[in-house]
Formats: structure tokens, sequence, C-alpha cells
């Protein structure tokens, strides 16, 4: 049997229906037991077997040996115990981010590992939309084998620009694209092989974190990506909000002193300009400014106590209208936020009113490839969806 095979029967929506929530109770709880999954769905012993046999036979999910603790409670002798979980390998998601400097590529498999994470240099201001594309699509596929090239259940690609849901980008400020139809340049790179979902850098980046951080889904975190320019997502309980206009969360254009954009004096090339200008015209790259921080370097630290003054008054600006729980950094540049993590709470502390508490502010653990994990995880949600009947009904 095969992903095809679950699609027969009557009623077919309350099957699929049941089929989701089994994938989707294993995704989140990691293994379970046949009497726990049953209660998890609100089905008798009966009617779970069917869904687990077909989700074994389908290859989705697999049995283990149940490794849990014993207790004091006699174990009846037979069978040994054994616990459900979603087979790792019966799909593959592919993350891509196309950046200003890098391209990023991973694959995650079922289960919500990532593995294979690969970041390239790139020249995103001198390379045209579509050789980019071509780019980052070689870079995603390269020395892929092909039984794992037929798992592929979708290729997701973010991009530092404004987006419609259809994949149409109005701008890319930072890359130099303009009114340009993504998805269709995707699709014609991938011969239409996979699903495509295309999305804002931030935006994947902000859905990535919540999606697998189940702990921290309650409340209000605001994200912000630290590269060239500064974009920025918002999770409300869990779920991305976009706003009016799918333009949520876009902190990098909030100007901030002077009449300047808060992406201008927090991105990468201010940084690199002032440094560069402080060591005589010398070309520097983020790695020797971070370093010189590092070491103390005076020119380096001045810089980088100016970078945590701006930080803070962004943050206390966000928090009048979002109240954040946690704000939680990403991108190239949070690598510089815990050489000057006590500055930028010191100033908040002074900008802040004593009516608004501070967030909690956080580096994410995988910052420098967070885009391109959460294009993978709106694939692997909607694979875990009623939307993906399709799917599961026959074969792409």
């Amino acid at each position: 049997m095969t992903k095809a095979d679950l699609s027969g029967g009557a009623p077919r929506l309350i099957r699929h229906s049941n089929v989701v929530a089994a994938l989707q109770a294993l995704f989140d709880q990691g293994q379970l037991s046949r009497a726990a999954l049953a209660r998890h769905l609100g089905l008798n012993r009966s009617s779970s077997g069917h869904i687990i046999a077909e989700l074994l036979a389908s290859d989705l999910v697999r049995e283990v040996p149940d490794t849990a603790p014993q207790t004091d409670t006699p174990v009846r002798a037979g069978r040994p115990g054994v616990r459900l979980e979603l087979q790792p390998d019966a799909a593959c998601f592919v993350g891509v981010e196309i950046g200003v400097e890098h391209i990023t590529t991973l694959r995650m498999n079922l289960k919500g590992t990532y593995s294979h994470c690969r970041i390239e240099p790139f020249d995103g201001r001198s390379v045209p939309v579509a050789i980019a594309v071509e780019q980052a699509v070689a870079q995603a596929f390269d020395g892929m084998p092909q039984d794992l090239r037929d798992s592929v259940e979708g290729f997701g690609l973010a991009v530092p620009a404004q987006i419609e849901e259809a994949g149409l980008i109005h701008t890319a400020p930072l890359l130099g694209w303009e009114n340009e139809d993504l998805r269709s340049l995707v699709d014609l790179a991938l011969r239409s092989e996979f699903p495509v979902m295309i999305e804002n850098d931030a935006n994947a980046f902000a859905f990535g974190e919540s999606y697998c951080d189940r702990a921290n889904r309650a409340g209000v975190t605001l994200f912000m990506v630290l590269e060239s320019g500064v974009g920025g997502g918002i999770v409300i309980d869990g779920k991305l909000y976009r706003g009016g206009h799918g333009l949520a969360g876009e902190i990098g254009h909030m100007h901030i002193r002077d009449g300047a954009e808060l992406e201008e004096v927090l991105g990468r090339d201010h940084l690199l300009q002032r440094y560069r200008v402080a060591n005589g015209g010398v070309p520097v790259s983020i790695r020797s400014f971070l370093d010189a921080v590092q070491r103390s370097d005076p020119q380096a630290v001045a810089i980088a106590s100016d970078w945590a003054q701006d930080l803070a008054q962004a943050i206390v600006s966000a928090c009048r209208l979002l109240d954040p729980n946690r704000v939680v950094l990403g991108g190239g540049l949070a690598a510089l936020y815990p050489m000057v993590a006590t500055q930028v709470l010191n100033r908040m502390g002074e900008l802040q009113a004593r009516t608004f508490p501070c967030p909690k502010i956080v580096v994410h653990k995988s910052a420098e490839s967070g885009a391109a994990f959460g294009a993978a995880c709106m694939l692997h949600q909607r694979f875990l969806s009623l939307e993906n009947e399709m799917h599961l009904r026959g074969p792409k």
C-alpha cells in the first residue's frame, strides 16, 4: 500500500481527517502507544486500529520498541511493548533561502529533523532573479540520491521581499528585484516536479521557530532577522501574523533617528562601512568585525555600542505596539548580540516605561539557517494538514 491507497472508504473526509490528526499527534508527541493514539483521536480500539494499519502500510508511520522506563506495575507476558512514530524517510521537504550575501539550502524529514544544511556565498545584488533561482535549485539538489528525490514533497523558498500569496514579488530592494513572478521561475527551474511555497525570509524564520518550539508558542513573539537589512516577523499564540496586506513585522523600515530607517543603521552594510573607514579603507568582513569586538578593539567596540543603542530603541518602540513576550534574533548579525547584551538591556531599561515589561531576548539556535528551515517547516505543516488531501490521495 502507498499513500495513494489512503483515499478508499467512506466517509472519506472523516477518515482522512483522522489520518491527518494521527500524523499531527505523532509529530507533536514524538512517539505514542496505540492506546494513547486512540485516546488522542477519540476513537475506539477498532477504528483507531484501521487508521494505524493504513499508516503502517503506507510507510508514513513505523513501530519501534517501547523504551519508556519500567514502572512497578506488573507487565503482562506476551508481545513486547511497541510505540508508534513517524517514519523519518517517508517524506523530504527542501528549504531554501536566497539572501543578499548567501544561498542557504537544507533538507527536512517527516519527523522535522533537518540535515545537509549548506550556506554558500552569493552576490545577490548582481545576479538576475532567474539565475539566482537556478543556482538555488542546483545547490538544493546537488548530490541528492534519486530515492531521496523521489520522496521530496515540496520546495520552500524564502527571500527578503514583499511577496503576494501567489508568489509575485512586488519589491526586493536589497536584491534589486521588482515585479517578478518568482513562483513561475521556480516552477520552471524545478520543471514543476514539486509543490512550491514562497515566503518572506523573516516570516519564514518566525514560522519555523514557533512551529518546532512548542514550549514557546503561547504569547507574542517578535522575530528580527539581522542581515544586510533588518526583517521582522510576528507570531501570536503559534500563528504567523501577516497584517492587512501581508506586511506586518517590517520593522526594518521603522525610522530610528535622523530620518534613517532601522535597517540602515543595524544592517551589515552600515557596520562594515563604518569599520572600513575606521581601518583606513581596508576591506573588512563581518567575521573580522565580530572578532574585533570580541577582542575589545576600541573602534569595533564603539561601533557595536551604537548598534546596541539602536537595537534597544527599536525593541522598545516595538513593545509599545506589540507587547511581545519574547524577541528572537536571527541572521548573521545575531552573533553580535551576546557581546553587547548588557548594553542593550541597560538601554531598554532606561527607555522603557515602568508600565511596559521588557521582553526576553534570545538568539535563535540556528540563526543563519532559520529562514530556510522555516520554509521547509511550512511545507511540512501543509503535508500534515487537510490541505494536503490530494497528495495523500494520489501520486504526485
